[in-house]
This record gives C-alpha cells, structure tokens and sequence, in this order.
C-alpha cells in the first residue's frame, strides 16, 4: 500500500543532505498509542485541522520522503516512518489512504516508498 506519514517521527527541516536530528527523541509509539495525538497530526497533514510547529514541519517534507524513500532521514527516522506507517495501515486506513490521495495523487512515488518500506537498512 502507500507510504505516508514516513514523517511522523521525521518532523524535521531539512539541513543540507539530511534531515535535521533534532526531533529523533521523539517517542514514537507515544504518539502511536494516543488516537487524540495521532488524529491531531493526521488532520493537520490533510488541512483539517491546526499544526503544531512539528506538525508543520511533518507537512513539508512528507512528499520529499516519498518521493525519495526516506534518503535524507536519520536511522532513527526511518525506524520511525515505517512503524508508523504500519500502524497508520492497520489503525486509521482510510485516514491513511486519504493522505496519500493527497501527497502523491497519481501514485508516482508508490514503488519508492514502498520498497523502502519492505527494507530494513
């Protein structure tokens, strides 16, 4: 299926090459277990809603994370993307697909994403 939110735990800006770590600290599965936190950055990344600064930050490099299957994270950031991304498919799906209806409309990015997603590096 379709890649989405890789930034969640990516909430950065981007800093030559890479991603910033200054939100790798982030505690994912936090976030994961509270349907008000996941629900507050699903709406903001689908203009429903208002954006924390992380949350803005999520919304501007989501489509760049997909376009090249998570290059500029960190190790911290990609562990993160694809747990979320699991969870987001198996918890919130049509939410899920709503989001990639938005970031990448035609499916361009699906086989970059997607084999990022089944990797482990």
């Amino acid at each position: 299926m379709k890649f989405i939110l890789v930034l969640f735990a990516v909430v950065a800006f981007v800093y030559a090459e890479q991603y910033t770590d200054r939100y790798d600290n982030i505690n994912v599965n936090e976030i994961l277990q509270n349907k008000r936190l996941v629900m507050s950055y699903v709406k903001c990344l689908l203009d429903q809603g208002r954006c924390t600064p992380e949350g803005n930050a999520l919304k501007e490099h989501v489509k760049d994370g997909m376009q090249t299957g998570c290059k500029k994270c960190t190790d911290n950031q990609r562990r993160g993307a694809r747990k979320v991304v699991r969870h987001l498919r198996e918890n919130y799906d049509n939410y899920f697909k709503d989001i990639v209806k938005k970031y990448d409309p035609k499916n361009e990015y699906e086989e970059i994403y997607e084999s990022f997603l089944a990797s482990d590096d």
